[in-house]
């Protein structure tokens, strides 16, 4: 029995070298951890000491969208970067059903795991709902936020949203995602408001995560969920009070083709004690605009630790 659990061990870290070969150690010079889950094995980074910051990504990417902010951050805080089932350096399970449900338990059980407290929450995209979803039910270990663009609230009558939904459940949509790599191929592009701001090296390293279509699940799993999960990300906004007085930082793309600036405002009116940033750029600015939001954290969290 011994011998057999080092085979499979052994047979694990090198299946974890080689799905590493690939990544860039100049933009990402980390040292890989994993969490075993019920799923699958769930890889995060775990860089510096101190207050604690977790950054959850959200769809395509993984824990490299943060890579500049750890960097940085990690010299004064402990940082963590998870990778959610199906993405990054983590497990790809093609039966693992992706919901932000499903990834907010994930969540956490890692913060369980990491005993970590008094937590600097920073979320983007999908990771907005599955990063607070875990704030909202434990107030008490969250003391900061930040937030990228991202939203919390119903989005089946959102018309955008319904238009991608459709596409998504069409048999076209499905063949797609699922033997294209359209979406971070595609759509990751398409999401940057300064296309120059993205160099095929940086690309390179959020499509290699999904090599072939049994990779791409996740994918097309998380993407069924915007107006799948409609009614769990209405009831955890039903439930946003118990974070309405947190300190907030809003970093907001004003050209995100995807969540508009209206969705902005919502949060304005809901969440009480916020500062917003405003950049002219896209979805992602952590890409775009990396130096001047990570100067923006810098300072505020200065403010509020």
């Amino acid at each position: 029995m011994k011998h057999l659990l080092k085979i499979v061990i052994l047979m694990t870290l090198h299946t974890s070298a080689q799905a590493q070969q690939w990544v860039d150690k100049n933009e990402y010079p980390f040292k890989s951890n994993y969490f075993q889950t019920q799923d699958g094995q769930l890889h995060y980074i775990d860089e510096g000491e101190g207050n604690i910051m977790l950054f959850v990504h959200g769809t395509p990417t993984w824990s490299f969208l943060y890579r500049n902010y750890i960097k940085e951050f990690s010299k004064t805080h402990r940082c963590i970067a998870l990778d959610h089932l199906g993405f990054g350096l983590s497990d790809k399970p093609q039966d693992f059903i992706g919901t932000p449900e499903a990834h907010s338990k994930n969540l956490s059980l890692l913060i369980e795991h990491l005993e970590l407290t008094n937590i600097t929450l920073v979320v983007h995209d999908f990771g907005g709902p599955i990063g607070l979803s875990y704030a909202i039910v434990n107030p008490d270990n969250v003391k900061n936020i930040v937030l990228f663009n991202t939203w919390l609230w119903s989005t089946v009558e959102d018309k955008d949203a319904q238009k991608i939904d459709k596409i998504l459940h069409s048999t076209i949509g499905n063949f797609i995602y699922l033997n294209t790599n359209f979406s971070p191929s595609i759509l990751f592009k398409k999401a940057f408001f300064d296309k120059k701001k993205l160099k095929k090296s940086i690309h390179k390293q959020y499509k290699k995560p999904f090599p072939n279509k049994r990779n791409r699940y996740g994918l097309l799993n998380i993407g069924k969920s915007l107006i799948g999960s409609s009614a769990w990300y209405e009831k955890q906004w039903k439930q946003i009070n118990s974070i309405k007085h947190k300190p907030l930082l809003i970093l907001w793309g004003e050209q995100d083709d995807f969540i508009k600036t209206n969705q902005l405002e919502k949060w304005q009116k809901t969440l009480l004690n916020q500062k917003t940033i405003r950049y002219q750029a896209g979805h992602f600015v952590q890409e775009e605009k990396a130096e001047e939001s990570i100067n923006e954290i810098k300072n505020w969290m200065e403010e509020h630790e």
